[in-house]
């Protein structure tokens, strides 16, 4: 009995795989931006300072902002799915890929869970656990692959440690703003 010879998997690189990932990953930041921008002129009596998104995708328009979160969430995968297959080298690396994997299913899970810390006690209430979970990843990525990204250019590495010490900053004073402290009493 002969055996029959199989192909070989490839070895090289996949440009192809590689753009239309990120391709979708832009495409997906793009959907995500645009469904909160028309949600927000559809939705009525919603301050675009003073609510958040989560505000936007409750009620009778939550669709439009669904579409969003799902195209960011596969947008986030997309992403964990290059950087696995252009992978920079070293545990630090790894992690960040299995962060973005994670933050794509956390943001999937925020849409799909239809509940924005409103307060609503029906079944177990996770949102306000899976935005920390968010937070924390948002922070701790860009700090993990930057010295995987360095050896694209110090000056990528500098910016993904710059936007993760501003996200660490900044994020938080969203849980200290007068209508989010409102929302909790």
């Amino acid at each position: 009995m002969m055996i029959k010879e199989t192909a070989q998997p490839k070895l090289a690189e996949e440009p192809t795989l590689m753009i239309a990932l990120g391709v979708y990953a832009i495409l997906g930041c793009l959907i995500f931006a645009a469904s909160i921008l028309i949600a927000d002129q559809i939705v009525p009596d919603h301050d675009w300072i003073a609510d958040t998104i989560s505000d936007l995708g409750a009620g009778e328009y939550e669709f439009i902002v669904d579409i969003g979160i799902y195209a960011f969430a596969a947008a986030l995968i997309s992403l964990s799915l290059l950087a696995a297959h252009v992978h920079m080298g070293g545990w630090e690396w790894s992690l960040g890929t299995v962060g973005l994997a994670l933050l794509g299913l956390i943001v999937f899970l925020v849409g799909a869970r239809d509940e924005y810390g409103d307060s609503d006690q029906e079944g177990v209430v996770i949102h306000i656990y899976l935005v920390y979970a968010l937070g924390a990843l948002i922070a701790a990525i860009p700090v993990l692959m930057a010295k995987g990204v360095r050896r694209a250019g110090n000056i990528l590495a500098t910016a993904l440690t710059c936007i993760a010490g501003v996200w660490t900053l900044s994020a938080p004073v969203f849980f200290l703003s007068a209508n989010t402290c409102r929302r909790r009493i």
